[in-house]
């Protein structure tokens, strides 16, 4: 029996005394069983009670990056790409330099901005000749008015080319910088170095999102779309990480049925904060609903399979614990509901179950 329980990889400490310690042969060896208190601190349970019964509906999807958070970048002018700092997968921080490209648009900017500097500068001189000569009154005061509209509006010209260096972020050397737009993840990149790219391109060059929140977008078949409705609740899972399950609610339905898929899409919003959940990975989506009665439940992990039958462990103290089989009316992942076996408020074992059966039951 020790040998069994150690396979699990777990240190058990139940204690098997005799009682009745004069060896009489007429009379029978009693064994003893008690939980030790260091294996009590790692054993936990749950109370069976009656709660409302539900049902789930298993799909199939994907997920996907939250589109309120997701940006696409295209290149505000076309050249040259020197160089690429980013790959698939790389997580940037809004404002970094996500590429470069050496263009002649921006060489023109750059001649449009040493220009503008030039007419302001010419347009103060002006300034101060016409105050000079008005003071020696040798000009009119509309001369000096007229020189102050020329500095005003050389001035509004150079400040709308600085402001278009802001915008489309041109460097010296006709460079023009690709920055990212927010913090988050590049999930497209259609860009490398040396490719020429033409200034009146339409395709996008990055796809940045920010995945604090994605969303898992659930294929709904026809003859389920009755099934699903606004604020139901829904767990995810996904391959890489199966050990793992993340929580929402259905927050939108599409109503639309995909003529390539005959289903229809429901979206579930999830929260993302350790960015486990990868944009375009598979998903099981699991769709929760509550029918209109009531049975008696516990965890599922409660439930002991053997021999094509089920087994709670119902605890009553450390002395005492007992196999119990029960009949399972519906197992869902988290919670099976109980029609014969328990009763409600007593106690069933939900973690080192496995050891306490395989003690017992040897």
């Amino acid at each position: 029996m020790i040998n069994k329980i150690s396979k699990y990889g777990f240190l058990i400490l139940i204690s098997f005394g005799f009682q009745n310690c004069k060896k009489v042969e007429s009379e029978p060896i009693e064994k003893g069983f008690e939980i030790t208190e260091t294996m009590l601190k790692t054993t936990t349970f749950a109370t069976a009670k009656v709660e409302p019964l539900k049902n789930e509906i298993k799909f199939f999807g994907k997920i996907s990056a939250d589109k309120n958070k997701l940006i696409e970048v295209y290149p505000m002018v076309g050249g040259n790409v020197e160089k690429v700092f980013v790959e698939l997968g790389d997580y940037v921080k809004k404002g970094q330099i996500l590429a470069t490209i050496r263009s002649t648009e921006a060489a023109g900017y750059e001649k449009e901005y040493e220009d503008a500097i030039g007419e302001v500068k010419v347009a103060e001189n002006n300034l101060k000749v016409a105050k000079e000569l008005f003071e020696g009154k040798l000009n009119t005061e509309r001369d000096v008015l007229l020189a102050k509209n020329e500095l005003n509006i050389a001035k509004s010209q150079l400040n709308r080319i600085k402001q278009t260096y802001k915008i489309i972020n041109i460097k010296p050397g006709s460079i023009y910088q690709v920055v990212a737009p927010i913090s988050g993840y590049i999930i497209q990149k259609n860009i490398n170095q040396d490719m020429q790219l033409r200034s009146d391109r339409s395709d996008n060059i990055f796809d940045v999102a920010d995945t604090k929140d994605v969303w898992a977008i659930a294929n709904v078949n026809e003859s389920d779309i009755n099934l699903v409705a606004l604020g139901m609740d829904a767990t995810v899972s996904t391959l890489s990480n199966q050990d793992k399950v993340f929580k929402g609610k259905i927050d939108k339905i599409f109503r639309i049925i995909d003529p390539e898929t005959n289903a229809m899409n429901v979206r579930i919003v999830l929260n993302n904060p350790n960015s486990l959940l990868v944009p375009d990975s598979k998903a099981t989506i699991s769709v929760s609903y509550t029918e209109n009665k009531s049975m008696l439940a516990i965890p599922s992990n409660a439930i002991v399979f053997d021999n094509n039958k089920n087994y709670v462990m119902v605890y009553k103290d450390k002395k005492h614990i007992e196999t119990r089989p029960v009949e399972v009316y519906r197992q869902l992942k988290e919670i099976a509901y109980i029609t014969s076996g328990l009763t409600e408020g007593e106690k069933v074992i939900t973690h080192n179950q496995l050891l306490f059966y395989d003690a017992l039951n040897d």
